[in-house]
């Protein structure tokens, strides 16, 4: 990452969450200037790519080189880069070493904002745990003692992006993000990902649904031509010195 442009980082459990739930803020802040990265805990070969293991001859290696390839493509389109950290789903479990590894990336990236999880979801475990963990990474990013003389990230906010069944997580969006401009890169990501194609038309449901009430948030005197929207919802308070 370089001096010149914020950034902005998004941890995603499985290859294709952060095309489902976040894919428009990726857009549209990589068209502001933005260097996004995305980091895919894992390639979601075992309880997310249903559809490839249906067609039978399949491994987890075959699997996961064709989600990596998904998540590649729709990571070009939405401008950003990605790295995966393989470390496996259905159960993810993450140690002391993948911890760093993360607040690492923390240190190198230097967010100006971080995409994750919501904090619950007793559909998938794996969604929590990577909360949990970036969570725990931006603390240890933060202190002075870890790798000492390396530059010590602030205090970025973080944010939920939604989960599949948001009012069985306890997720509330605080944020509603108008992702018009950029919803032809975000459906065009959505296709990248073909072991799931019956996800394409929920999430296009769940960007008008959200675009109606952001219109609604914006009051009936606005101009503004909100049609597609992503919700949000803050971990940590906003600092702000008006309240306009």
């Amino acid at each position: 990452m370089t001096d010149t442009k914020k950034t902005a980082l998004v941890v995603s459990a499985h290859s294709a969450d952060f095309v489902w739930r976040a894919g428009g803020a990726i857009a549209l802040h990589a068209s502001q200037g933005y260097a996004v990265h995305i980091v895919c805990l894992s390639y979601g070969e075992r309880g997310e790519s249903a559809k490839l293991w249906r067609k039978g001859e399949m491994s987890e290696d075959k699997v996961k080189i064709a989600r990596r390839s998904e998540a590649e493509a729709a990571a070009q389109i939405l401008g950003a880069t990605v790295e995966f950290f393989d470390i496996g789903d259905y159960p993810m479990r993450a140690d002391k070493e993948t911890l760093f590894r993360l607040a690492d990336v923390f240190r190198r990236v230097q967010p100006e904002f971080v995409l994750s999880h919501s904090i619950k979801d007793p559909y998938n475990y794996d969604h929590p745990l990577a909360m949990n963990l970036t969570q725990e990474a931006r603390i240890i990013a933060q202190a002075e003692g870890y790798k000492p003389g390396e530059k010590i990230i602030g205090a970025p906010p973080v944010y939920s992006f939604e989960p599949h069944q948001p009012e069985q997580c306890e997720w509330r969006p605080d944020v509603l993000l108008d992702i018009t401009e950029v919803w032809d890169k975000k459906y065009a990501a959505i296709q990248c990902m073909a072991g799931q194609e019956h996800l394409w038309e929920y999430y296009t449901r769940v960007a008008l649904q959200r675009g109606v009430q952001a219109k609604r948030n914006v009051g009936i005197t606005s101009t503004r031509n909100i049609e597609y929207a992503e919700g949000y919802q803050s971990l940590f308070p906003r600092v702000t010195e008006n309240l306009g």
